[in-house]
């Protein structure tokens, strides 16, 4: 299924909001301000962690102050970037196809991580009698959030193309709410396998936060699109042409841009385009998620 080619954070404030205080809480930030957002794939902690160099990076690039908000939930992201209340978000595939649907096309993706173009999303467990996708049958599942690409949707969508009826062949089904939460359910048992993004999968094994020894990749989905930064469509045209040219500069030959482009997981940034998401806009129409 390759041709189904195909989403973190003030500088401020660390606390997770509910949409509604999120659109109060930056609907007043003054002109000089950068606001930025992310879906909450990870934990709160470690979205902010990742951002703080890159926030720093585009302030100086901008010159604006950059504000990075994060929230509880996806909905609330796209939300606030319909709204106009933020200008930079960082969205996953399907987040985006939502947002571009919410924005009336307005949303405009800017630049993706190489790795973005062909991302995979790693199915996990700790049961010794799973070894591929039809042995899940009868068994517990957890995918991240339910608007989640890669933690949800592709590998939905996947597991549909090799013959597993979701609503029929499990046992249960739960959604951990962020990658690095569905590889706790499965190491703690909570569930007997799990699917959540090679990225956050990679990094989880690099700082020993899984015991391989305990839990271990037993598929892997084809390749699809999936993360963006995006900005809102009514933003300063060359405002985004700023934006898209520093994340674009991001040079790993940079002891400084080093470090960003590996907190955020990527060799470097290119530019992509809506039509890159058309994919996982089918294949949440095939998912029943979009009419």
């Amino acid at each position: 299924m390759n041709h189904f080619h195909s989403r973190r954070l003030a500088l401020g404030s660390a606390l997770c909001l509910p949409v509604s205080l999120l659109l109060s809480h930056i609907a007043h930030a003054s002109e000089g301000v950068l606001r930025v957002s992310a879906i909450p794939d990870e934990a709160p902690t470690e979205l902010q962690r990742k951002f703080a160099p890159l926030g720093n990076y585009l302030s100086a690039q901008t010159g604006l102050k950059v504000v990075f908000t994060p929230v509880t939930d996806y909905a609330a992201v796209v939300e606030a970037l319909a709204a106009g209340k933020i200008d930079l978000a960082w969205l996953g595939g399907f987040t985006f196809v939502q947002a571009r649907i919410r924005t009336n096309g307005s949303a405009i993706p800017i630049v993706q991580r190489e790795e973005d173009a062909r991302f995979t999303s790693k199915f996990i467990t700790a049961d010794p009698s799973i070894k591929s996708l039809s042995d899940l049958k009868g068994k517990t599942f957890a995918f991240g959030a339910p608007s989640s690409t890669s933690g949800s949707l592709m590998p939905r969508f996947f597991m549909q193309q090799a013959g597993l009826n979701l609503e029929k062949d499990f046992k249960n089904i739960a959604f951990s709410g962020a990658h690095d939460a569905t590889a706790a359910f499965v190491s703690a048992g909570k569930a007997d396998a799990g699917v959540l993004n090679a990225s956050v999968w990679d990094k989880l094994v690099e700082q020993k936060k899984v015991d391989t020894d305990k839990v271990r990749v037993f598929a892997t989905t084809p390749p699809f699109f999936d993360y963006n930064w995006t900005v809102r469509g009514d933003l300063d045209p060359k405002l985004v042409k700023t934006l898209s040219d520093a994340f674009l500069k991001l040079d790993a030959g940079n002891p400084e841009h080093k470090e960003i482009l590996n907190l955020q997981r990527a060799t470097r940034f290119i530019p992509t385009r809506k039509e890159n998401y058309d994919g996982i806009e089918k294949a949440a129409v095939s998912a029943g998620l979009l009419k």
